[in-house]
C-alpha cells in the first residue's frame, strides 16, 4: 500500500528571530518579545488579528500518524528531544523515505507554509517534497489540486474557502474532537513549561484528522465498508495498547 502520513504541527513565536528583526534587547523576556510581534501584527491587520506569519512561527512539535504495510505508528517529533531544525529535517527525511500520501487539516494554508519557511531558514533538505519532475509532474505535493497532499479541510470545502473547524466536524461525526490546551493556548502553555500537554493536544488532533480521512475514503468509495471497519479496528487496537492518559480519554470519547 502507499503509506499514509497524517500530520499536524504546533508552533510558538520565534522570539530569537523577532529580537533580531526588531533589534530588541537580549534580556527582554520572551513573553514581552512576542507581545511586540503581536502588536505589530495587530497594526498590520487593522486590529483584526495578531496571528503571526509563517516565517515567525517556531515549530515545537510535529505529530504524525503513519499507516503503512507494517501497521500504524503514532508519534511526535520536536521539543524536548530535538531542536527545530532537527525536527523539521526528520519530518522531510520521512517524506524522502516513504514518499507517502500526505493528509492534513488546513495544512496547505498553515502547516506546510510554516515547515517550508522554517526549513528554508535552517537549511533543511527536502528533495522528495519539492519534486515536480517526471512521474511527479502531474501528481506532486505542491499543486493544490493534486492528490499527494490531501488538505482535508480544503477538499471538503470543495476548494471554496474556509472549511469547517476540525473540532466541530469531528464531534459531529462521533469522534473525540480536540483534547487539552487548544490551539489558542499553546503559547501560554509553553511559557508555563507545558510541552507535554502541547504534544498530547497535537497528537489527538492528528488522530482526529486520520479518522475523518478514513470516513472520507469511505464516502468517496475508495474504501469498502469492510475495509473502513478494518482500519478503525486497527487504529483502536493501536490506541488501546498505549498507556498515556490522553489516549485513555480519547478512547472514552470515541463513539
Amino acid at each position: 500500500m502507499t503509506p499514509i502520513l497524517v500530520f499536524d504541527i504546533e508552533t510558538i513565536p520565534d522570539c530569537a528571530g523577532i529580537r533580531r528583526l526588531h533589534d530588541l534587547p537580549a534580556d527582554l523576556p520572551d513573553s514581552d518579545v512576542a507581545e511586540v510581534a503581536f502588536q505589530k501584527r495587530r497594526v498590520q491587520s487593522g486590529g483584526a488579528s495578531d496571528f503571526l506569519p509563517a516565517h515567525l512561527q517556531r515549530v515545537v512539535v510535529i505529530s504524525c500518524v503513519l499507516r503503512n504495510d507494517e501497521g500504524i505508528r503514532i508519534f511526535s517529533i520536536g521539543e524536548p528531544e530535538a531542536d527545530e531544525a532537527a525536527a523539521i529535517q526528520r519530518f522531510f527525511d520521512g517524506i524522502n523515505k516513504y514518499a507517502p500520501q500526505l493528509v492534513t487539516w488546513n495544512g496547505r494554508s498553515f502547516d506546510l507554509p510554516v515547515l517550508v519557511n522554517r526549513g528554508l531558514i535552517h537549511g533543511v533538505a527536502a528533495a522528495c517534497f519539492w519534486n515536480t519532475e517526471d512521474d511527479n509532474k502531474y501528481n506532486n505535493y505542491i499543486n493544490r489540486f493534486h492528490d499527494r497532499h490531501c488538505d482535508l479541510m480544503d477538499v471538503l470545502s470543495i476548494y471554496g474557502g474556509r472549511g469547517a473547524p476540525l473540532d466541530e466536524l469531528a464531534r459531529l461525526a462521533g469522534l473525540p474532537g480536540k483534547l487539552g490546551v487548544g490551539g489558542g493556548a499553546v503559547w501560554e502553555s509553553w511559557l508555563g513549561g507545558g510541552i507535554e500537554a502541547i504534544r498530547n493536544y497535537c497528537e489527538a488532533d492528528t488522530v482526529n484528522t486520520y479518522l475523518l480521512y478514513l470516513r472520507f475514503q469511505l464516502m468517496r468509495c475508495s474504501y469498502t465498508p469492510e475495509r473502513y471497519q478494518s482500519e478503525l479496528a486497527l487504529l483502536r487496537g493501536t490506541l488501546e495498547k498505549r498507556a498515556e492518559p490522553h489516549w485513555r480519554e480519547f478512547l472514552s470519547l470515541w463513539k
